[in-house]
């Protein structure tokens, strides 16, 4: 049954996330009120709607953020948080949206990119990173990012990136140099974390912001203040979940508001790497886990 403000969705599909597998680890608790499994993202047809609420109706088609509990054949979630499923994208695949666009879009409005700037997006193959790839161009921004191989250089590539570096076989801070003229990126994005913070440093032009969302490889470094003082460079953190009720309705009012469109024509697109029945979800997670994954990892009850 759905609160007041609520609507219940029929989930077709539920994304999988590097922070559910954080979450199953328990390095990463679900905020108050939230279900205590897994899952920040669905697509489905709404079943029930609150009292309160007035855009949706029952068999409309959509995809939701949630604070936790999309590993489901049914959730809850307010209404605020829901978005309607794209045309042109599946309502399956509508389920790898939600929290990678909300993610990508809420960070480069907190490191302030801009038109024509230069953005750097580290694991432009990943569930956030091949939109995020999409999202900096959509912006206006010259796009860089890192992948491992030429395969999957090439595909980040297809996404819209202009220069793609392989992080197995080249040097990231000085292949960003080489191709901005010595100047360094305006903004980095970061899923990486304590292992590159020194380096993105390195690889910030004059002015420079460094956001952190990820701490795929370490939670701890090293910063050189000097380096930061000298090219009075910024570094921020940032994290969706914990994020309080309102400004996650506000996020993803901005999303469908700046980047629906976008989806709608193409320009932005989810990669579905794998689709896996719900009750196989530790398979998803070994997936996730053995790095081998392209874009999203989707769950289908």
């Amino acid at each position: 049954m759905a609160a007041p403000h609520e609507v219940v969705i029929d989930v077709v599909a539920a994304g999988v996330n590097n922070a559910d597998l954080l979450q199953r680890a328990g390095h990463y608790p679900p905020p108050p009120g939230a279900p205590f499994w897994p899952g920040l993202e669905v697509s489905g047809r709404v079943s029930a709607v609150g009292g309160d609420v007035t855009r949706w109706r029952v068999g409309d088609h959509v995809c939701a953020l949630l604070d936790g509990g999309g590993y489901a054949a049914r959730v809850a979630v307010s209404a605020a948080q829901v978005l309607p499923a794209p045309l042109g994208v599946s309502l399956v695949e509508a389920a790898a949206l939600p929290e990678a666009l909300c993610t990508a879009l809420s960070t480069f409005d907190a490191a302030r990119l801009t038109e024509g700037e230069t953005l750097l997006v580290h694991g432009g193959s990943g569930g956030v990173g091949h939109l995020a790839v999409q999202v900096g161009r959509a912006l206006g921004a010259r796009v860089l990012t890192t992948a491992g191989g030429p395969e999957r250089a090439e595909r980040c590539r297809a996404l819209g990136a202009e220069v793609v570096i392989d992080h197995r076989s080249e040097d990231f801070v000085e292949r960003v140099r080489q191709v901005t003229d010595g100047r360094g990126a305006d903004v980095v994005l970061d899923v990486v974390g304590a292992a590159y913070l020194g380096r993105n440093l390195d690889a910030l032009a004059t002015g420079g912001r460094l956001a952190v969302i990820g701490m795929q490889k370490g939670r701890r470094g090293e910063l050189d203040l000097g380096t930061l003082l000298t090219t009075r460079a910024t570094v921020l953190g940032t994290t969706l979940r914990s994020r309080p009720p309102a400004e996650k309705a506000r996020i993803v009012t901005d999303v469908e508001s700046r980047l629906w469109t976008a989806v709608t024509r193409g320009e932005i697109r989810p990669v579905v790497h794998a689709r896996i029945p719900l009750d196989e979800a530790e398979r998803a997670h070994r997936l996730m886990a053995s790095g081998e994954v392209f874009g999203k990892v989707l769950l289908e009850p």
